[in-house]
């Protein structure tokens, strides 16, 4: 299970174990907003329900290092269509495809990578773009930032209840980095 992370302004963060989340509870930097009421953590002296979300206490300033590539990112950064024919994709349907093939000498960076469908991907192959007569939809660039990760990786079905007033009602946080 997993704890939703907010800032001190509410601002969802990260996604974090549950033992880090009660570690952090125990040394007083969070505070708990959302417990999963149906787990519980048991220790000899305590017993506390497992925590859903919590948000800190005080904003820290983090220093912005670059998202870092990974799928769920590329999914949010894509926003889930394949880059190809545009078909709208699961998360679970979308394959990782490198625009200039690992085997012409492409890198995995934010640059060569895109969602792509399997039937787009297969058809590619081991082709650029170009070479397999296919046209990319965008120019791929590494995200400055992806306010929208949570949810468009998750979808409202894997989401849990606790964390959706957090995630799907933008009222909460305004990020900066949503104005492109």
């Amino acid at each position: 299970m997993e704890t939703l992370l907010l800032d001190a302004t509410f601002r969802p963060i990260a996604r974090v174990s549950w033992r880090r989340a009660i570690t952090w509870w125990m040394l007083e930097k969070v505070e708990v907003l959302e417990a999963y009421e149906d787990r519980e953590v048991r220790s000899v002296s305590l017993t506390v329900q497992m925590p859903a979300v919590v948000r800190l206490v005080k904003n820290v300033h983090v220093r912005f290092a670059g998202v870092r590539l990974s799928r769920e990112h590329l999914y949010a950064r894509d926003q889930g269509r394949c880059q190809y024919c545009g078909k709208k994709l699961l998360r679970r349907e979308a394959t990782f495809d490198h625009v200039r093939p690992r085997c012409q000498g492409g890198r995995t960076e934010w640059t060569n990578v895109v969602i792509a469908c399997l039937g787009c991907n297969q058809k590619k192959g081991g082709r650029t773009p170009l070479q397999a007569g296919m046209t990319l939809r965008m120019v791929p660039k590494a995200p400055r930032g992806l306010p929208g990760t949570f949810y468009v990786a998750l979808g409202e079905g894997g989401m849990p209840p606790s964390w959706r007033q957090y995630l799907l009602d933008r009222s909460y946080w305004n990020d900066p980095l949503d104005r492109g």
